[in-house]
């Protein structure tokens, strides 16, 4: 199995135990045996550019995804800058300092912005000006991006306690803790919110449906069963966020399967073996899938047959992959942008960004699909 340069958390009685790369653990690493594919030129490249770039800090250990309402565009780095940006020109309407170092976000909805800090502090924003709304305090380290609803903020912490703020005020609505197994991914599995529930990412590759209204569960369901004979073995988290579309929803899990679920009563639809700890990107018409190895595959979204596989970015550790038009698109670990076919899987063009990796989820807005690097390069590329 593919072991990336994110960490793990070790927990015995709490996730707040202490952690190490997940690579220092794993007795199959064999990285000098797998090296990178090498990438090769592309005949004839359709035409795509990088169409506007903007700098904020770096990531350091986490990762931080754009949140995109409407045309505003929210991004933070690890030294606590948080800044709105016009999507469309990549101009800055706003920045602020959060007066901490952030280690998640970002969350948005189009009145307030939130973030996670050191130490577990949740901190809101005004989404028109960047003045600061509220603090709290969450149970352990906020890794995931928090999910905002008109009416809440809802974060999920790293001993898996998944907490509800009112968004006015900051008090605390309801809460719901669930245990975790003793060896879990160090990422950040996410959040997505469906009116009348939010659909949250577990470890163990379970999908808890929540009631925003209480936080009572409509439904846990296994996207994928542990499975080996040791505990490095039978990880198994979501990786990334979970996607809603139509009436279904979509998730991936490390060392699993892919499948999709009725969004109502969580009874699976299909499922397929796959490994990712980066989540999926969904259409109308496919579910793709980067996996742990660096293949892209894309499955029919109503049957999981198997559509295509590309095998051409070999272990180079690849993002979340991206959907728009034609093509499907996924950041690397050289902060190469690599475009394909969304109909076939051929390699249809590259575009550089900074160099960096690029680990975040990406984001379509407008005509751009827009992605964060780990050196705070925010870059939206066009394809004609």
């Amino acid at each position: 199995m593919r072991i990336t340069g994110k960490l793990i958390g070790v927990s015995l009685l709490s996730m707040t135990a202490a952690c190490s790369s997940l690579s220092s653990l794993n007795p199959f690493k064999e990285k000098d045996k797998n090296p990178p594919a090498a990438l090769v030129d592309i005949k004839s490249p359709i035409p795509a550019k990088v169409v506007w770039k903007h700098s904020v800090g770096k990531a350091g250990l986490y990762v931080f995804s754009p949140a995109l309402v409407d045309n505003a565009l929210f991004v933070a780095d690890n030294d606590g800058n948080i800044e709105r940006l016009d999507a469309a020109t990549g101009r800055s309407q706003w920045k602020i300092k959060a007066g901490t170092e952030l280690t998640a976000g970002v969350g948005a909805n189009g009145k307030l912005v939130a973030v996670g800090g050191t130490k577990g502090t949740v901190m809101a924003f005004d989404a028109a000006t960047g003045k600061v709304q509220w603090k709290v305090q969450a149970s352990s380290e906020v890794l995931s991006a928090p999910a905002v609803t008109d009416e809440l903020v809802i974060v999920r912490s790293m001993d898996n306690k998944i907490t509800a703020y009112d968004t006015k005020t900051g008090d605390r609505k309801w809460f719901l803790q669930r245990t975790t197994p003793p060896l879990t991914l160090r990422n950040a599995p996410g959040m997505v919110v469906a009116q009348p529930n939010v659909y949250v990412a577990q470890p163990a590759g379970k999908l808890l449906s929540l009631a925003l209204a209480n936080g009572v569960p409509r439904f846990e369901v296994s996207v994928a069963e542990p499975r080996g004979a040791t505990e490095l073995e039978r990880v198994s988290d979501i990786g990334g966020t979970p996607v809603v579309i139509g009436s279904d929803i979509c998730a991936v899990t490390y060392q699993g399967k892919v499948g999709c679920f009725d969004l109502t009563t969580g009874v699976a639809k299909w499922s397929k073996p796959a490994s990712s700890d980066v989540g999926v990107g969904v259409d109308q018409r496919f579910v793709f899938v980067a996996d742990d190895k660096g293949h892209v595959s894309a499955f029919g979204r109503e049957g999981g047959q198997s559509a295509w596989k590309n095998d051409s970015l070999g272990n180079r550790v690849l993002s979340t992959p991206v959907s728009y038009g034609r093509v499907v698109a996924v950041g690397d670990f050289q902060g190469q942008v690599h475009l394909l076919s969304r109909e076939d899987g051929a390699m249809l063009g590259r575009v550089a960004t900074d160099g960096s990796p690029i680990r975040s989820t990406p984001v379509v807005a407008g005509s751009n699909m827009i992605f964060q690097t780990q050196s705070g390069t925010i870059a939206a590329i066009a394809v004609e």
